[in-house]
């Protein structure tokens, strides 16, 4: 996110951040919105008018004169619902914050996987939830080839790891050849450019 300034002085003030809402791999970095933050908490989520910073004359949008009508742009982002009520999905009692494991489940034993929705889960370290994934990419892989696993990335903007931080975990350049869709993008209003969105291993 991006702040935006403004006025303030003390703890607690709002404070507010451009970010972006196109939240599918073809709007990625298009809808921004601004989101309004105090104490770390999102307040509200909100278009961002474009002639808060600039005026109309500095942003000289187009104008189009049709058969006695006048159409021109508004000079605000058109953010859809889901996007206006994504602070609900931040803060939503169901979001899983942390890994978690069925209780049942041992990657190097028994997996139980008839139990697949029936037992428990229970809460494990950030360090083994990436050792059981880095090994069962590198068993599916020995077992079916690598046409088998998917890095899928699109936009909606919850992805921070990449797609192409698989190479550092499994040597997928030497699988180049089953790539469909290669291409970068940018993921979002004043985001870092992304290597491997949308592509498929």
């Amino acid at each position: 996110m991006r702040e935006k300034d403004m006025p303030g002085t003390g703890t607690g003030e709002e404070k507010s951040f451009i970010e972006g809402f196109g939240l599918c791999s073809v709007g990625a970095g298009g809808n921004p919105g601004v989101v309004d933050v105090r104490n770390g908490r999102i307040i509200r989520i909100r278009p961002l008018h474009y002639d808060a910073a600039y005026s109309v004359e500095e942003l000289k949008p187009w104008r189009l004169e049709a058969r006695g009508k006048v159409f021109k742009p508004a000079m605000k982002s058109l953010l859809p619902p889901f996007s206006l009520g994504y602070k609900k999905r931040v803060y939503s009692p169901n979001r899983i914050l942390y890994p978690l494991k069925r209780v049942d489940f041992d990657h190097k034993g028994e997996r139980n996987i008839e139990n697949r929705g029936k037992s428990g889960y229970v809460r494990i370290s950030w360090d083994e939830a990436l050792d059981i994934i880095v090994s069962e990419l590198r068993r599916v892989i020995e077992k079916y080839g690598p046409t088998a696993i998917l890095a899928q990335s699109d936009g909606h903007r919850i992805l921070h790891v990449r797609p192409a931080r698989l190479d550092d975990v499994v040597d997928t350049r030497k699988f180049r050849h089953a790539e469909v869709g290669v291409h970068e993008t940018t993921a979002g209003v004043g985001d870092e450019k992304v290597r491997g969105a949308g592509t498929t291993v």
